[in-house]
């Protein structure tokens, strides 16, 4: 039987208690997302692995990302104005490790070890054998605690039939295949 764990709240100034980031990390531990590689081309190109990303509106077509406030990707995104997304398959797992690494080179010289073109609209790197990529144009930024939350039009986009690479319980995971794969 699973054994639930109640989570200690930590006082907040002039508000009702709230999760520690440990405490809070855990929960969302609980929560499947895809795996995404946001990049930015041009003369600050960067890349970086990022899981907190999603559809906000069809019509415009229009989609976030967060991003620490303390990650190099954050400027990028400031400064070039737009972004790339590139939706992970299951046998890209060292791909998202290798954008998660703090260790790996910067600018341009990251993209050496992977396949990749330039987007035809930002010139953001596009992952090949992705399965699915997105090129955006910023929209908005908003506060969002450590991080920004990054608005961006989607200006083109593409998918591919394949399986998806998830992260829960801390780990990677391969998911379901494409709903269209069948």
């Amino acid at each position: 039987m699973a054994q639930d764990r109640h989570l200690a709240p930590v006082p907040s100034e002039g508000g009702p208690p709230t999760p520690s980031p440990t405490v809070l990390r855990d929960v969302m531990s609980h929560f499947a997302t895809g795996i995404t590689v946001l990049t930015a081309g041009g003369e600050h190109c960067n890349g970086m692995t990022a899981n907190a990303f999603s559809s906000v509106s069809l019509d415009p077509p229009m989609v976030l990302c967060c991003v620490a406030r303390t990650a190099h990707m954050h400027e990028t995104i400031l400064r070039t104005r737009h972004f790339g997304v590139n939706v992970l398959s299951a046998d890209q797992e060292h791909i998202a490790r290798y954008f998660a690494s703090r260790d790996r080179p910067r600018g341009i010289a990251q993209f050496a070890t992977v396949e990749w073109f330039p987007g035809r609209h930002t010139g953001s790197p596009l992952l090949k054998g992705s399965l699915a990529w997105l090129e955006c144009e910023l929209a908005e930024v908003y506060h969002g605690g450590d991080h920004s939350i990054f608005l961006g039009t989607v200006l083109d986009a593409a998918k591919r039939n394949g399986d998806a690479l998830l992260f829960f319980g801390g780990g990677f995971h391969q998911g379901l295949p494409s709903p269209h794969s069948a």
